[in-house]
């Protein structure tokens, strides 16, 4: 695994919250539901829609555009009609700060 970046505070993101930050050439959403921290690629894999805007539920996130589903923990697809997986990145917690890597 790559080294990780800070790139917010935890009182950034409140439970229940998102925010999008630049990492790299990539746009990241990073999610907190119930207290536990997702970060994805901020793009629908089936079209360049941001995931940003997406509905969460449970462990999930839905594109509002054409709703596909994607599993938060792992970027994987769980329903169509996108086919293939968005980036995911790994985060932790430093003290306040929020931190990404990519995979």
């Amino acid at each position: 695994m790559g080294d990780y970046v800070t790139v917010a505070d935890v009182a950034d993101i409140p439970p229940g919250e998102r925010i999008v930050v630049e990492y790299g050439r990539d746009w990241v959403v990073i999610l907190n539901v119930d207290g536990k921290l997702y970060a994805l690629e901020d793009q629908c894999s089936h079209e360049d829609y941001p995931l940003s805007d997406g509905i969460v539920d449970g462990n999930e996130i839905e594109c509002v555009h054409h709703g596909a589903r994607f599993d938060l923990a792992t970027g994987n697809v769980s329903a169509p009609p996108a086919l293939v997986p968005v980036k995911w990145y790994a985060v932790r917690v430093v003290g306040i700060e929020v931190q990404i890597a990519k995979p």
